[in-house]
């Protein structure tokens, strides 16, 4: 093998001379990290498991590594992968059977010749956070500078804590765990629960753009996320839009009736959601300025709020509808008291300006 390794060789008893990498019939391989040895790498191999979002980096979205298969009995034209399986980062992830499909071809001599593989095959893998975790991971809350109420994430949204708070993974804010904690899973204890939490706070509104504070919080003890990504699903990305301190993209909409945006750190910056400590919770935010379709925009209804947020391709979970923040009442109707006081007002003023006049 070259760009990957069999975790386990297997029984090679049977090989006296050239003993080869691996002998089990179902190996589970994995990549080759980028500071491997160059006679064991391969091209576009060896990304340590970890594959950028494509919309991020398409150049490092994909990863490959090559395996030379021998002991094939008879003059057989090759066998396609049984029971093909994805487990990374983790589970969660669901392939389809292996099918045929047109041979890969490849460029070689500064690209003047074409060399075509003797087979390809095709699988898809797809994710569900669903599959991947019995609770969800990220939770969502809400504010906006017309409503001083706060639209907390929902109650348990993550799972609660035990009754026996000595059980429980989690500490109390402002509080230091103990060195001998190294558990990666301790979270700040929370109404919620949650490892992540995004918060969009609706801040200004022009006439002719709004603008939109999103923050990420981090309540792990022992857990930072590097290179992580929020997808946010808002029918407003239609529109120009700016994000100061993230890096961002609006993603293909596939047919779905509101738009898709992909932000993530800046290198070097903020590409790094740091853990929480006793001091303050680790956070990363930014500014979004999003222009306005004058036909769709309201504030009325909750329509400024995300549809869906994803963070690292998590579902997150949102609040319900009818605990979202509220334009006040803006409607004024006078009493008739008050409606006299000012026809009576408006007469003495004009009385007065009379008499001044015929004075003058």
């Amino acid at each position: 093998m070259s760009g990957a390794f069999a975790t386990h060789q297997g029984n090679c008893s049977a090989f006296k001379f050239r003993i080869p990498h691996c002998c089990k019939k179902d190996p589970v391989i994995r990549d080759l990290t980028s500071d491997a040895m160059p006679e064991n790498k391969s091209d576009n191999c060896c990304t340590g498991g970890r594959l950028a979002a494509w919309g991020i980096n398409p150049l490092k979205s994909f990863s490959s590594f090559e395996m030379t298969v021998g002991n094939l009995e008879g003059n057989t034209t090759g066998f396609s992968p049984l029971n093909l399986t994805l487990i990374a980062p983790g589970p969660g992830y669901t392939c389809s059977p292996v099918v045929d499909t047109d041979p890969s071809v490849s460029s070689v001599i500064g690209g003047q010749r074409q060399e075509q593989v003797f087979k390809t095959w095709k699988s898809t893998c797809t994710y569900s956070s669903y599959l991947a975790n019995k609770t969800p991971v990220c939770c969502v809350s809400l504010s906006t500078f017309y409503n001083p109420t706060i639209t907390s994430c929902p109650l348990c949204s993550c799972g609660c804590k035990e009754t026996d708070q000595s059980s429980t993974l989690c500490i109390s804010e402002g509080s230091s765990p103990s060195n001998s904690i190294t558990n990666a899973s301790l979270l700040q204890c929370t109404d919620h629960m949650c490892p992540l939490r995004i918060h969009w706070h609706i801040k200004n509104n022009y006439v002719d753009h709004w603008r939109v504070k999103l923050t990420i919080s981090n309540y792990n003890y022992g857990k930072n996320y590097s290179d992580w990504n929020v997808l946010v699903q808002h029918p407003s990305f239609s529109q120009p839009s700016i994000s100061y301190s993230f890096n961002s993209t609006v993603l293909p909409s596939g047919g779905a009736s509101d738009e898709v945006a992909l932000f993530w750190g800046i290198q070097n910056y903020n590409a790094e959601l740091l853990q929480t400590d006793e001091k303050q919770v680790g956070s990363v935010t930014t500014e979004i300025v999003l222009g306005k379709d004058s036909d769709a925009f309201t504030l009325r209804n909750g329509w400024a709020f995300p549809r869906r947020i994803y963070f690292n391709g998590d579902n997150c979970m949102m609040p319900l509808p009818d605990t979202f923040p509220m334009l006040p009442n803006g409607s004024f109707r006078p009493n008739p008291q008050t409606g006299i006081l000012l026809i009576l007002v408006s007469l003495a003023y004009r009385i007065i300006r009379f008499l001044f006049e015929t004075a003058i």
